[in-house]
């Protein structure tokens, strides 16, 4: 039983598209027009009227694909974070050149809205990066307000929403590059990043004229006639199923869906005496993040060996101290937590 914060379990109806005969991506219309249909469904989930894409690649190519595409050498960007992908961020921006500025908090700490106000107070920052769902530690951000702060900056902005994309509503209205993946909320294999990007973000990105292929957002703008490459049909088929579950049972049942198996985990592992990392307030809908100093590690082997359920730990340094189940997408499921409270009670007495 397969209850990680991605990749996640893929439902059975999803499975079963994979292993439909597949058009040829690069010559046949079929596959166009089933492209088009998927990006017009994320629309729908990402609540925007930008355009989105689908490019080939884990999610982690969309993160270094909107740094490559808009950032670069000597451009200063404000790298917002409260965790590990956060930080990362920063990475990236130097990897390509730029200056990143980081307004780091500690983990178990909201994002240093007063932080930001004071770098834009000082610098002159071109870009902002920032994730809404720190996975590694179950932190659902606040970013709204620190999104309109930017705005009123004029300074472009990029979110991290990989883990809460279909899962929990995500702030786009001040969002100029929104990433996603498939292996999350939308319950589908690992292989596809999704991104939306707004006309700015567009006219960044033909400014700054990148010269790579893979990691450039630039020729997927218009795939009428062609694609960059060839595509993951069998992978797009696939998120092209997730997402028509999603509308078909409604987005904002599927995110009262989230929150119940989020709080039943919650309320399950209180009863147990376990700890949240950070705290209730600021856990994510899609991922519970029990704080167990030192004890991580032995109770997902555990719970593998004996109870056939596989959970995450934490990363890092963090990699011994943090369980983590992920109630997303397809199991976000009250019965499926129960089956793994049950289990971690019966290895934690």
């Amino acid at each position: 039983m397969l209850m990680t914060p991605g990749p996640t379990a893929v439902p059975p109806r999803v499975r079963d598209r994979m292993s439909d005969p597949m058009p040829n991506p690069d010559i046949e219309q079929a596959f166009f027009d089933t492209y088009d249909e998927v990006c017009a469904k994320l629309q729908t989930i990402y609540d925007t009227d930008d355009d989105v894409l689908v490019m080939g690649g884990e999610g982690i190519l969309g993160l270094e694909a909107a740094i490559a595409s808009t950032v670069a050498p000597g451009d200063d960007v404000l790298c917002v974070s409260n965790g590990l992908y956060g930080d990362g961020f920063a990475d990236f921006v130097e990897n390509y050149g730029g200056n990143p500025t980081l307004v780091g908090a500690d983990y178990t700490d909201p994002l240093d809205y007063a932080g930001v106000e004071e770098a834009l107070d000082e610098g002159d920052f071109k870009v902002a990066t920032m994730v809404h769902c720190e996975t590694p530690t179950g932190t659902l951000n606040d970013i709204e307000p620190v999104l309109e702060l930017l705005h009123d900056n004029d300074v472009l902005t990029i979110v991290d929403a990989v883990s809460s994309l279909g899962g929990t509503p995500v702030p786009s209205e001040y969002i100029d590059i929104n990433l996603g993946a498939s292996q999350k909320a939308f319950s589908s294999p690992p292989g596809l990043t999704t991104v939306s990007v707004s006309d700015r973000a567009w006219d960044v990105a033909e400014e700054r004229d990148p010269t790579s292929l893979y990691t450039n957002l630039l020729p997927w703008r218009d795939t009428s006639d062609m694609f960059p490459y060839t595509h993951l049909v069998a992978n797009v088929a696939a998120l092209d199923e997730s997402l028509e579950m999603i509308l078909e049972e409604g987005v904002e049942s599927v995110y009262e869906r989230h929150e119940s198996a989020a709080e039943h985990c919650r309320e399950r592992g209180a009863a147990l005496g376990l700890d949240l990392y950070p705290d209730v307030e600021r856990s994510a809908p899609t991922v519970t993040a029990f704080h167990v100093p030192g004890e991580a590690k032995a109770l997902q082997r555990e719970l593998d060996e004996r109870h056939d359920i596989v959970l995450s730990t934490g990363l890092a340094d963090l990699e011994g101290d943090i369980l983590r189940v992920g109630h997303m997408g397809y199991n976000a499921d009250v019965d499926k937590v129960d089956r793994v409270m049950d289990a971690l009670e019966a290895v934690t007495n």
